[in-house]
């Protein structure tokens, strides 16, 4: 399992990184995506799979016995999660009032001098 998680991380880094070579604005904002889902799964995968255990850890700070799943990296990818999210909204808002203001989403037109 963790070598398809490793696989799958690593395809989704190439796909975003060929999405924001291209001097397409849109595709930049769906490589941006695509690595922001990348960087979620790899801390996913960082962290261990344990399926079925209970991130809990008792009032007295005892840990449970045998193996128990880390709440840690479920933190960040939640806060991950809502960077990316509003990183996303404001890039795309960006790119909406670029479209509006030049009329295209080229980046090649943006850098020519009126």
């Amino acid at each position: 399992m963790t070598m398809l998680l490793a696989v799958v991380v690593g395809s989704l880094y190439a796909a975003g990184i060929y999405l924001m070579m291209d001097r397409n604005m849109i595709r930049l904002i769906l490589g941006l995506a695509l690595l922001s889902h990348a960087a979620n799964l790899l801390i996913f995968s960082s962290a261990g799979l344990s399926r079925g255990q209970p991130p809990i850890i008792g009032p007295d700070g005892s840990l449970p016995p045998g193996t128990y799943a880390d709440p840690l990296p479920q933190a960040l990818i939640l806060t991950a999660i809502v960077i990316s999210f509003g990183v996303l909204a404001f890039a795309m808002a960006l790119v909406y009032r670029c479209h509006e203001t030049v009329g295209s989403e080229d980046l090649d037109v943006l850098r020519k001098p009126e």
